[in-house]
């Protein structure tokens, strides 16, 4: 079982730590994108959620404090979904299938992240981390 959860952590962690590259090695041309989605102060959004990504990440990853990185994850992907996936306000049909599949991709990724926070909360046994987990749900 502990195996199996580290594969999952791993296979979880890489997409957000793939993307967190992005938001910190090209945060200019993201904070343009950012800025024509009308997030406020663009430039300092894609760089702070560039690091949450990149914290909460290692932290599933690693194991440390895992379900607290899981609920940074769902902090990211829950108003990245709303502000930069807006596909209710596209007029163009393939512009809103396109930003609607990533709206769906990105709730879909937070309840995953939530299920994650939920399963290191509850056992104390998770097996090859760190640390165990800074919450306790019973």
């Amino acid at each position: 079982m502990d195996i199996l959860v580290l594969i999952g952590r791993i296979l979880f962690s890489v997409l957000f730590l793939t993307s967190a590259l992005g938001h910190l090695t090209q945060s200019k041309a993201m904070a343009q994108y950012a800025a024509s989605k009308g997030v406020p102060v663009p430039q300092l959004s894609v760089v702070v959620s560039g690091v949450v990504l990149v914290v909460g990440a290692l932290s599933v990853l690693f194991g440390v404090w895992a379900d607290l990185g899981a609920l940074l994850l769902v902090a990211f992907l829950v108003p990245t979904a709303a502000l930069m996936h807006n596909f209710w306000s596209e007029s163009d049909a393939q512009a809103r299938q396109t930003e609607m599949i990533q709206f769906n991709k990105d709730i879909a990724l937070a309840g995953a992240a939530l299920m994650l926070f939920a399963f290191f909360a509850h056992t104390s046994d998770l097996g090859l981390t760190i640390t165990g987990p800074l919450f306790t749900i019973s």
